[in-house]
């Protein structure tokens, strides 16, 4: 009898081993280990802290104050009779939001064209760069200098861009009026001047360097693909559309969600385009363009540009929003 027993502590002992083991691992973890984990995380936890979501949360605060970016800011209620100069610093509740609104012409035009903007990114900036990415990646002679090509945007500083479309729009010695033969000085075209047209000669400039990004992104995603789900499809009778809507374009789903985000980032934040052409007015109003003129112009109306810079915020996040909940609420369907 004692002989059968025997095994049983041994097995005991076998499966009390992983655990030792496993504590063991954690205690390996030394202070000096504890105190560089504990730097990795939190530098950059800090830094985000510091850099986007205090002056994010600072930017939402200011926008119900009235401040001119001198002196303190105190809790007291702004006095309607009052001058500006004794109102500074207030509490001003929601009347910025209201002005903004109601009285500040600028604003529902800098809206419009932000939507426009963020529209023109969504349905002709970002189909661009996935076809220019598909077709790059079925590997097509000369893809390398495609790629390269339509990269170099990218590359460049949206500056830079500004200043190389201007050439390209001047109205008497501009490349594209001397193609269509409309650069004398009766019949040219002004682009950048004329309000109905400046925006979309803007965008056009937006879209050469946004199609590139998007093209890089999509590259990326197209090359982590499994190929064994393209053999699959083909040995099913798939054609290459098919294939790719409908296998490919699904099981990229964490690269159209970085997409989405990265595309309304940049729509809504545009400035230096417009900024560079004629200052952001004319025709070329945008939220970002409003927002700086506020806070650092002659104004200095700090409350009012925050306020701006929160209806900016919101826009942005309502896209962005609906997009993660439909696509996550797919996945939890399946």
């Amino acid at each position: 009898m004692s002989s059968t027993q025997t095994p049983a502590p041994a097995a005991a002992e076998t499966t009390a081993t992983p655990k030792v083991r496993r504590r063991r691992g954690i205690r390996r973890l030394s202070a000096r280990d504890r105190v560089v984990v504990a730097l990795l995380l939190g530098i950059p936890l800090l830094l985000d802290l510091v850099f986007v979501w205090f002056p994010a949360l600072g930017t939402v605060l200011l926008s119900f104050t009235k401040w001119n970016g001198v002196g303190s800011l105190h809790t007291k209620t702004c006095q309607p009779n009052l001058p500006s100069i004794l109102n500074n610093g207030c509490v001003y509740g929601v009347q910025n939001y209201h002005q903004a609104a109601t009285i500040y012409p600028e604003f529902w035009p800098a809206v419009r064209h932000n939507l426009i903007w963020l529209a023109v990114f969504v349905l002709i900036a970002t189909p661009l760069g996935m076809l220019f990415a598909v077709l790059i990646d079925r590997g097509i002679r000369g893809s390398r200098m495609y790629q390269s090509i339509l990269f170099l945007p990218v590359m460049l500083s949206l500056a830079l861009v500004g200043i190389i479309w201007e050439f390209m729009y001047s109205q008497n010695f501009g490349l594209i009026n001397t193609v269509i033969g409309r650069n004398g000085n009766d019949n040219a075209i002004d682009w950048l001047g004329n309000p109905h047209l400046n925006l979309w000669s803007v965008l056009v400039e937006a879209t050469w360097r946004q199609a590139g990004y998007v093209m890089v992104l999509y590259l990326a995603g197209l090359k982590a693909v499994d190929p064994t789900l393209r053999e699959a499809a083909l040995v099913d009778g798939a054609n290459a559309w098919q294939t790719f809507w409908r296998v490919i374009f699904p099981v990229m789903r964490p690269i159209n969600i970085v997409i989405m985000v990265v595309t309304v980032i940049e729509s809504l934040r545009a400035f230096d385009l417009v900024y560079i052409t004629n200052k952001g007015i004319n025709g070329l109003e945008l939220l970002s363009v409003l927002v700086t003129s506020n806070i650092v112009g002659e104004t200095q109306r700090v409350g009012f540009g925050s306020a701006l810079g929160v209806v900016l915020l919101v826009i942005s996040l309502v896209p962005i929003s609906v997009f993660l909940y439909q696509t996550f609420s797919r996945e939890e369907s399946r």
